[in-house]
């Protein structure tokens, strides 16, 4: 969180103020259904990452007067969260815990790293403590670590080594606190190794975490004057081997951007196994900020809790281990009217009492819930630790969907409704689980409501979803589960190719019957499609396409037929022929986090033409042409269209030619990959 932000959240919290509870929001009409139908489809075959047991996170500050408050942590226990992250923010880089000071800033009283973690410990959850490192040492940060886990055995697991430092001048824009005279990825990798060892010498048990520029998000794909590249790739080309997760920030700036969060966490991935190298699928990945922080309002408001509960349960079921909300209290910012209802534009799950500085708007009474809390209680309570996520589609998009399975073999299904003014029904198809009969579970937070309210309502298949809406359904399947074969492992891939990839699993455990057979199933969206079956743990799976990401899992079938849980998801993509008549090469050349220029070589490797037209496709609906050269370029749809010039349309046999554009995105940037030229897929090197 940007510093400033902290100074005016501080700055609040100094005039904390007991008011009077406001009057009750007006509970949102159980309108009678004024929409189509929405179908929505559960695949429970389609296992995505599995409920971490920190999931739930938020972030507390030491400028925040009541972190200690047995309220606050009971709040805080009662919203389901798992991680607590402190010191808070930017804070984090001035903050000294031996003495309790922050030279610059302010310290609020009872907010010592003591009191945080009785506060945690109330709280029922685990902590997150940021190293100082843009004023303070290696050597610092492992005698927080001794005090910590050996001195006071509070057991403190994740330890993240400074925060934002990428926004400390490098770039141009300074907020982050770096003593440091290199301000270079480079350094703060070197220090991060240095802060590792000291830091694992106090307690070998202890998880290290580095600092990363979220894909998309600035200043992600900009390569600074005398750097060997991105942030990313040379923080994780040195500091990788030394590493256990790795920090992402995320404040999209509006409510329809969950869409983004797969791409997000792939491309994440990928910089992670090209950075780190081998064992770098031990690398988790930890979004420690995280708020919907939109300038138009909604912050407080049910608008900022949809798009909360969305983000938390998309970003999770993409293996996230914790995504923490900025903030606990924040302090009264922009006020607004949103949906009914007064915005505040706190960031805060709670309310801090605060009024704006001319007193004329005051916020509800101090750790009144604002609407995000009750997403962060919904996610709680509709995926818990250990559960599975699986896939969902719908077709409408103003309904998203989420569901996860329980190790008893339950189904809860989360249903976001973000239509202002439109009850929608929903007719729910499952695939890989048959529903009993009878009403089931539901859970429903509505506009404006201070409670989510609990029912027995409707049917497995059937609900109603009133207008700004979280609703979680609990599904019990029919018939017996038990006695049903253990989910196979965590498969892998190899020998992929253009159209071919071999899956490998490790076998699963027998329940009273024999395992018979395994299946593997391709998962999109919310439809399975069996790719083959085998009788031992691999399959060649062929038929593929070139240039695609699959995700795919694996079941294990029974003699009587039973069916196992789905295993852990595998996403792997495949690439373009190994020989062709043609070969392309597309580079970035230079990224400034909302475009780049892209230069791509075309080699023609058969027999000479006298023209040519390259065709390729943008992979994401963000991306767009901004403009080309050097040929003739055209866009319609996602679709680009590349003709030579008339005079450049020879290319020999060996030819080659260079093509420029500049390429737009608002979004993770997925670069194309599959190219024809005259018809025929190239090679893309």
């Amino acid at each position: 969180m940007h510093k400033a932000r902290l100074r005016a959240a501080s700055a609040a919290l100094l005039a904390l103020t007991a008011l009077s509870a406001p009057t009750p929001a007006a509970q949102a009409d159980d309108a009678a259904p004024d929409a189509a139908p929405v179908a929505v489809s559960v695949n429970a075959r389609a296992g995505l990452a599995a409920v971490p047991q920190t999931g739930i996170g938020s972030n507390h500050a030491i400028w925040d007067t009541t972190l200690g408050a047995d309220d606050t942590a009971d709040r805080l226990k009662d919203a389901g969260v798992k991680l607590l992250r402190y010191p808070g923010g930017s804070y984090s880089d001035i903050y000294h815990w031996a003495d309790h000071t922050a030279p610059g800033g302010y310290v609020a009283p009872n907010t010592d790293f003591d009191t945080f973690m009785r506060g945690v410990r109330r709280t029922g959850a685990q902590a997150m403590v940021t190293a100082n490192y843009g004023t303070g040492t290696a050597e610092e940060a492992a005698a927080w670590v001794r005090h910590a886990n050996v001195t006071k055995g509070y057991g403190v697991k994740y330890w993240e080594i400074g925060n934002e430092n990428y926004g400390n001048g490098h770039y141009g824009s300074a907020w982050e606190a770096d003593n440091h005279a290199d301000k270079s990825p480079a350094e703060y990798a070197r220090h991060v190794v240095a802060y590792a060892d000291a830091m694992k010498a106090a307690d070998p048990s202890i998880k290290i975490g580095a600092v990363l520029t979220t894909p998309a998000n600035w200043p992600d794909g900009i390569v600074a004057g005398g750097d060997a590249g991105t942030w990313n790739k040379v923080v994780l080309s040195i500091a990788g081997p030394k590493i256990d997760f790795v920090i992402l920030h995320w404040y999209p700036g509006a409510f329809d951007k969950a869409a983004q969060v797969t791409d997000m966490i792939q491309l994440t991935r990928q910089q992670i196994a090209a950075g780190a190298g081998p064992g770098s699928e031990r690398i988790g990945i930890a979004m420690t900020e995280f708020n919907t922080g939109t300038s138009s309002g909604g912050t407080t408001t049910q608008p900022g809790a949809l798009a909360a509960a969305d983000a938390y349960a998309t970003l999770l079921a993409n293996g996230v281990f914790s995504v923490d909300w900025w903030n606990v209290h924040n302090g009264i910012g922009t006020v607004s009217q949103v949906e009914g209802h007064t915005d505040y534009g706190d960031f805060g799950l709670l309310s801090s009492g605060t009024c704006t500085s001319a007193g004329d708007v005051c916020e509800p009474a101090l750790n009144t819930p604002f609407a995000p809390y009750y997403a962060l209680q919904m996610m709680s309570r509709f995926a818990r630790p250990g559960d599975q996520f699986v896939r969902v589609a719908t077709d409408q998009p103003k309904v998203a969907a989420h569901a996860a399975r329980r190790p008893n073999g339950d189904l809860a299904v989360l249903l976001i409704n973000t239509s202002s003014d439109t009850s929608y029904p929903v007719a729910i198809g499952y695939t890989g689980l048959t529903p009993a009969a009878g009403a089931p579970s539901v859970l429903t937070h509505t506009n404006g409501a201070a409670a989510i309210t609990s029912s027995t309502a409707g049917s497995a298949t059937s609900q109603t979803l009133p207008p700004l809406s979280m609703t979680t359904i609990v599904v019990r399947p029919a018939g017996s589960q038990a006695g049903l074969p253990g989910a196979p492992g965590q498969p892998v891939a190899s020998n992929v190719t253009d159209k071919t990839a071999t899956v490998s699993w490790p076998a699963a455990s027998a329940g009273t019957r024999p395992i018979a057979k395994y299946e593997v199933y391709r998962n999109d969206s919310g439809v399975s499609e069996q790719l083959g079956e085998s009788r031992g743990t691999s399959l060649a799976v062929g038929n593929l396409k070139p240039g695609t990401r699959y995700t795919v899992n694996v079941i294990a079938r029974d003699s009587g037929g039973g069916v196992s849980w789905a295993s852990p998801p595998l996403t792997f993509t495949t690439g373009t022929p190994a020989t062709s008549s043609c070969s392309v090469r597309l580079t970035n050349q230079t990224d400034w986090g909302s475009g780049y220029v892209g230069a791509i070589d075309i080699t023609n490797n058969g027999a000479p033409v006298s023209g040519w037209t390259l065709d390729f496709d943008w992979p994401r609906p963000w991306q767009s042409l901004g403009s080309g050269w050097s040929a003739v370029w055209t866009q319609e749809g996602s679709h680009v269209k590349v003709v030579n010039e008339p005079t450049g349309g020879a290319l020999p046999t060996g030819g080659s030619a260079t093509i420029g554009f500049v390429g737009n995105y608002s979004g993770p940037n997925v670069l194309p990959a599959v190219f024809t030229l005259n018809g025929t897929v190239c090679t893309t090197r």
